[in-house]
């Protein structure tokens, strides 16, 4: 849903330059979450149906973030062979973004050109952008992001990318316990809907944390 200028004054967030879009600057970061091939295109094992379809959506906003001097970021599934994370090994998924296979490459119409902050690379499930779990002991691990986001005095960042029910709703909750102003853009996210209706369910959630919804 498009939401008032007003309320993105309210969440940290500049006067919209244009409609449907977020005004960017050096306190602004575009977080693209796992656009990779096994979600983003139809081959893929762990394909998000209409995956393919939020790459040119993101470019124009990774275009348009470097116009205006914001920040890019971009998360990656980026996991060893056997993992508790896959079906093969006891875990809930089948076997996706093994590092460097064509897999955990990001699909190859994406405008890469910022951070690449690669989650799950020892076995971890690998959700969110700012922290991964191991699956066994339960413990949570940071990655990066939250350090590059501060280093860089970003204050609010906006949430693009695949699936909306898992890593981009574990994103965009993780960066509003992190302490930023969170957005997520609906028209650059798809979901798995492993029960019809999670995405939509995912979106409420994060609506429901503090997170707007463009």
């Amino acid at each position: 849903m498009l939401l008032a200028i007003g309320r993105w004054r309210l969440f940290g967030f500049d006067t919209m330059e244009r409609v449907g879009a977020v005004s960017y600057d050096s306190a602004t970061a575009l977080i693209v979450v796992d656009v990779q091939n096994d979600f983003a295109d139809p081959k893929g094992s762990l394909y998000v149906n209409s995956g393919e379809e939020v790459v040119p959506v993101i470019n124009a906003e990774i275009e348009a973030a470097k116009a205006d001097g914001g920040h890019i970021f971009y998360t990656a599934d980026w996991h060893p062979e056997s993992t508790p994370h896959f079906q093969t090994d006891g875990g809930i998924w089948p076997v996706h973004c093994v590092g460097d296979t064509w897999g955990a490459e990001f699909h190859p119409d994406l405008v890469v050109d910022g951070p690449v902050i690669r989650k799950g690379t020892n076995g971890e499930d690998g959700y969110s952008g700012f922290t991964m779990q191991n699956p066994e002991t339960m413990e949570t691990i940071p990655t990066r992001l939250a350090e590059l986001l501060r280093d860089r005095r970003i204050e609010r960042i906006v949430v693009v990318g695949l699936a909306t029910d898992y890593c981009v709703k574990a994103t965009a909750l993780d960066g509003k316990t992190a302490g930023f102003n969170v957005a997520l853009m609906t028209d650059a996210v798809r979901s798995v809907d492993l029960t019809p209706g999670d995405g939509q369910r995912a979106l409420a959630d994060v609506e429901a944390a503090g997170v707007v919804l463009v």
